[in-house]
């Protein structure tokens, strides 16, 4: 799981982000009461996707949690660590964790050069992994399929030569994703729809992996480090229309499925992965406009033999959340604005679209002549009726 979907206050209406983040705040506190303080270092934001697709299929379990700083010291209803849902996210989130923290043991990155911290976060791993089969075993669910995409992914990613396909080093992500999303269907009394969760997880997996190359693309060529999209020379506007094709199944996907409440899951799945899409390859055209390098070696097919990074496999790294360059795909990386600096520009014009929902626009956006309720986000994106961001009339 990557963090890709990690909703704005401001970009969603009161209601559904109270509703996220009772998902949220419920798997941190399932993770404590089911394992420890320790363990809520686990959380992550797509972790949370399959207790929201459980809910969205029957009702879930919530209790009233004490006040927490994260909440602006308020109290709220979270999902309650036994219902299944919860316990589900918390057994694929300890389980991928433990994946992505023996990945950085073995490459020894950063601090884990020095041994005992490499043998502390060793440790660690281990109990997050047995911590995950557990709880998983509780909910029928076999984290054995997680394990073996970990174990996959590596001898994959030696696969991937120049002019091969870049998908050969998503499938382990795909293929773990779907299983744990539609063992959500069998947890609902839905079999119905594990066929159909199946293929929303293929395609949610496939967007996350090419999302995080992108985003770690310059990165991983400056370092020499593996990256699928280099080293299978894949450009940005081929991982693009990847990942729009993979959206355009994903949609199909997720309105095949019977569902008793598709609100927070259309928001998350469709329009939040959409935002990110956009998102991503925006800042990263803007990045190469602004001269970012990227090394020559990168693309070279070579990159595997310089110590892969495992953290294209399956991560657990909740990406900050950046706000939406403004305007529609591309604009934002199209050229530098007025001769000013592109980065500077692009990222003045983030901040202040985010900061006004989307009212304020930079000139070079297609909607800066539009009305205020196509320029509002709220407005724009609202699936109840209950924005309480922008008062557009």
């Amino acid at each position: 799981m990557f963090g890709i979907v990690r909703p704005c206050r401001h970009r969603m209406c009161g209601k559904l982000h109270a509703a996220w983040l009772g998902h949220l705040c419920g798997l941190c506190l399932t993770l404590r009461d089911e394992h420890g303080h320790r363990a809520r270092l686990a959380t992550n934001y797509d972790g949370l996707l399959v207790s929201v697709l459980l809910e969205a299929q029957r009702p879930a379990e919530y209790r009233s949690a004490a006040p927490c700083a994260l909440r602006g010291f308020r109290s709220a209803p979270v999902l309650a660590p036994t219902d299944p849902g919860a316990r589900l996210a918390a057994a694929v989130s300890l389980v991928l964790a433990a994946g992505k923290t023996r990945d950085h043991v073995i490459d020894r990155d950063g601090a884990l050069r020095v041994p005992a911290l490499a043998g502390v976060a060793g440790r660690l791993a281990d109990g997050w992994a047995a911590a995950g089969a557990r709880t998983g075993a509780g909910v029928g669910f076999d984290t054995g399929v997680l394990w073996d995409a970990v174990a996959r992914q590596s001898a994959l990613e030696s696969a991937v030569v120049p002019g091969g396909s870049v998908l050969v080093a998503t499938e382990p992500t795909e293929t773990a994703v779907a299983a744990a999303f539609a063992h959500t269907a069998t947890l609902a009394g839905r079999p119905g729809n594990a066929v159909g969760l199946a293929e929303l997880g293929r395609y949610f997996g496939r967007i996350a992996h090419l999302l995080d190359a992108v985003t770690d693309r310059a990165d991983d060529a400056a370092r020499g480090a593996f990256n699928p999209l280099l080293a299978s020379g894949t450009d940005l506007a081929q991982a693009r229309r990847l990942c729009a094709d993979a959206h355009h199944g994903l949609r199909l996907a997720l309105a095949d499925l019977e569902l008793r409440d598709r609100r927070l899951v259309r928001a998350l799945l469709d329009r939040e992965v959409g935002d990110a899409i956009e998102r991503t390859f925006a800042l990263a055209g803007a990045s190469e406009a602004g001269g970012t390098p990227l090394a020559a070696s990168g693309g070279s097919g070579d990159a595997s033999r310089h110590g892969p990074d495992r953290g294209h496999g399956l991560p657990i790294v909740p990406h900050a959340h950046t706000a939406q360059p403004a305007g529609q795909p591309g604009e934002a990386a199209a050229t530098r604005p007025d001769g000013c600096g592109g980065a500077m520009v692009t990222g003045g014009a983030c901040v202040l679209t985010t900061c006004t929902c989307g009212l304020w626009q930079p000139r070079w956006s297609r909607r800066r002549r539009e009305g205020c309720g196509d320029r509002c986000w709220c407005t724009r994106h609202c699936d109840c009726n209950c924005c309480d961001c922008c008062d557009c009339s």
